[in-house]
């Protein structure tokens, strides 16, 4: 499997230590952290915060997907995250745009976007156009419905293989299109369409996904209400099992972990390391 991963300005090496994504929600309405950064200081001077804590990306992200959220139209998302996007440009860390809007891709590329994390997995028509001619990575995600009805009634016979023969699909369609397998990385989508039980098989299932698929797994399951399921905590307590998944999905082979609580995560990932690979802390 290949250790590096190219994102616009930024080359990643895998084989050096796994990536933590920062999670930058400019929402009035996601699940965890909703309205908190939507104005543009506070997201600027919390993306500055990620910043200082260590972090490898920041995602920034203008629409919810939490179960049952709204879609938000074209305009609005544009005018919530590009002046996020365009204010970060000097601080040093990678930046990735969460959207699965063809238009919104073209934009924040334009504005120097260095990863376009889909949950759509470049399905929606232009999506794949919207991103071939640039160097940006690409995370594709699955997810079985659209945020709005996608835990109404998940149902798989095979929950790991069929989110593979659907990453391998997506994949291929890239590929073909001329983007290089440097640019991409798959997310399982944790929350997205699988019940708590189908959730947890594919986290203990990330190295399968990372050898059947040659390509770098991120996992995103911070706050989730999968933790919620096992601990009984509330979505504002559950930091101590979201480091827990973290620090789990390292294990299983992730390369990448999505997170709200970046310093917390850095902390735990450099003593698990210290504790697991024999290495000197740095």
């Amino acid at each position: 499997m290949r250790q590096l991963l190219q994102c616009g300005r930024f080359s990643f090496r895998l084989e050096q230590r796994p990536l933590v994504m920062g999670i930058l929600n400019v929402t009035p309405d996601s699940f965890s952290d909703g309205g908190r950064y939507g104005a543009l200081e506070f997201a600027v001077s919390h993306a500055e915060q990620m910043v200082r804590d260590g972090v490898d990306l920041i995602d920034i992200g203008g629409e919810s997907t939490r179960p049952g959220a709204p879609a938000v139209g074209l305009e609005e998302e544009l005018r919530r995250v590009m002046p996020a996007l365009y204010a970060l440009q000097g601080l040093g860390s990678a930046l990735s745009v969460d959207t699965c809007k063809p238009a919104v891709m073209r934009e924040a590329i334009i504005a120097g976007a260095d990863m376009i994390n889909d949950i759509n997995g470049f399905r929606a028509p232009g999506a794949i156009e919207a991103v071939q001619g640039s160097d940006c990575g690409l995370c594709v995600m699955h997810m079985q419905g659209t945020p709005q009805d996608m835990q109404a009634q998940p149902a798989y016979t095979d929950v790991v293989a069929e989110v593979i023969a659907f990453l391998r699909e997506r994949i291929t369609a890239l590929t073909r299109a001329g983007i290089e397998r440097e640019r991409i990385c798959v997310d399982p989508g944790l929350g997205f369409g699988k019940t708590v039980e189908q959730n947890y098989a594919l986290l203990r299932a990330t190295g399968r996904l990372r050898e059947e698929l040659g390509l770098p797994v991120l996992i995103g399951m911070s706050r989730k209400s999968m933790i919620g399921a096992v601990t009984g905590r509330p979505v504002e307590e559950r930091l101590s099992g979201s480091i827990a998944g973290a620090l789990a999905a390292f294990a299983h082979g992730a390369k990448i972990v999505r997170v709200h609580d970046v310093a917390e995560t850095v902390d735990a990932l450099k003593v698990w390391r210290a504790a697991t690979i024999d290495q000197t802390p740095q």
